[in-house]
């Protein structure tokens, strides 16, 4: 079938081809037409599907037949947890809207804010968004949702695990009630459902590829290593493959400086991309590890879920992951669009733990491979597959703010002081 026949325009057709695709995605077959009549969607689907293509597009096809945005409304809201997810669709929405007569913008913290409302002075046909940042616009009235006609949360779950749900309330309370709402999520977790019956109505239903399954078309290996020899191997490895593009994951902000410290040393091209480098260091690493002058990204999971790099051909998990969930989002970065991909994991014996829990949530064991010289002094179990249910986790609790916003001094610090300052004075009286 053909992207022609899910009734898409010849503007956007146009796009999809200059994009180099030819045929859709299972997510955007059932996705596409469901969104153009208008129907809410709840969608699960494992990341490198094709899921952002499949809200992007029928929703360009939907505003491209209606009425002009105003100054600082919005006609489609598009919320996304982390700045790289929000920025990659951002760049899906312009790619896919390039011959309509649409205006986009993209909005999130870490930046100055004063640019982004003189952007969205204009207003935006599609306004891609963090959920915190969106606060902030709109409390300083430049954003307004009078004309919102869609809602789209992406990455529902990732939102959930991350604390967004006070914030993610707070924005429906300020929406139009009569609105198309999209839903996309990793899982349909009792949680997430829990939040869709909060917003959509009578939705559709699509699951593509189960979260707990990996793409068949990656290779899946790991290395038993002592933890102390990680970054020599990682280092043997990228040398003696000839790995020219690699994407590591680590678990810590400070790991991943150490990691590129010591991978500089050896002549090995790194950078590194997490939550302390601030966002026009990220967008300029991102760039440079796509067009080659990067060797290695050494990334925490901040990355698992916002980067889209083509044919990234090898991941490395350097450490295993907190959330067991995250190593599919970590080796989803490989493998993509039917391309092929290798995905490696560091192993040392205090994370067989954590080994266990990632082969009981993808039924398979990962096949082991031993490098020669570097067999571990503690060594890593072997693994028996566990194929018992595994209880859902619960999302983090947001978190208090701790901050008056008129006075910056924490409330709960002042309540306490005036408490202790009157007990002080009561003791003197007395």
């Amino acid at each position: 079938m053909s992207f022609a026949s899910l009734g898409l325009s010849v503007p956007v057709l146009d796009a999809i081809a200059e994009q180099g695709y030819e045929a859709p995605t299972p997510i955007q077959l059932e996705s596409i037409p469901a969104i153009i009549r208008g129907r809410d969607v709840m969608a699960a689907a494992q990341t490198g599907t094709g899921k952002t293509a499949g809200f992007v597009l029928p929703l360009l096809e939907r505003l491209s037949k209606g009425d002009r945005v105003r100054a600082n409304q919005i006609r489609a809201l598009i919320l996304t947890p982390t700045r790289e997810l929000a920025a990659q669709v951002g760049a899906s929405v312009a790619a896919y809207g390039k011959n309509l007569s649409l205006h986009s913008a993209v909005v999130f913290g870490g930046v100055k804010i004063n640019p982004q409302m003189m952007k969205l002075r204009r207003g935006a046909d599609v306004l891609v968004a963090t959920p915190g940042r969106l606060l902030d616009l709109y409390h300083q009235n430049a954003v307004k949702f009078r004309q919102l006609e869609v809602l789209v949360l992406d990455e529902a779950d990732r939102m959930l695990d991350m604390g967004f749900i006070d914030e993610i309330q707070k924005i429906i309370a300020l929406l139009p009630r009569q609105r198309q709402n999209l839903m996309f999520s990793a899982t349909f977790s009792d949680e997430i459902r829990q939040l869709a019956r909060t917003i959509v109505n009578d939705p559709v239903e699509i699951s593509v590829n189960p979260a707990e399954t990996t793409a068949t078309t990656i290779e899946q290996w790991m290395c038993p290593v002592d933890k102390n020899r990680k970054s020599a191997l990682l280092t043997q490895l990228i040398k003696n493959n000839n790995w020219d593009q690699v994407l590591v994951f680590v678990r810590t902000k400070n790991g991943a400086d150490r990691l590129v410290r010591y991978l500089q040393t050896k002549d090995i091209k790194a950078a590194a991309i997490h939550g302390d480098k601030s966002q026009g260091a990220r967008t300029r690493v991102l760039a440079e590890f796509k067009t080659g002058l990067i060797r290695v990204l050494v990334a925490t999971d901040l990355a698992a879920r916002g980067l889209d790099i083509n044919q990234l051909p090898q991941v490395v998990n350097f450490d295993l992951p907190h959330i067991t969930e995250d190593y599919i989002h970590r080796i989803g970065r490989t493998g993509r669009a039917s391309l092929s991909g290798r995905a490696v994991s560091l192993v040392c014996a205090d994370e067989f733990e954590q080994l266990s829990d990632i082969e009981r949530l993808i039924k398979q064991l990962i096949p082991r491979k031993l490098i020669e010289g570097f067999k571990p002094v503690q060594e890593v179990p072997e693994s028996h597959l566990d194929l018992r249910p595994i209880k859902p986790r619960k999302p983090k609790k947001p978190k208090k703010p701790k901050t008056d916003s008129r006075a910056g001094q924490s409330v709960i610090d002042t309540q306490s002081q005036s408490s202790k300052t009157q007990k002080v004075q009561a003791r003197k009286i007395k």
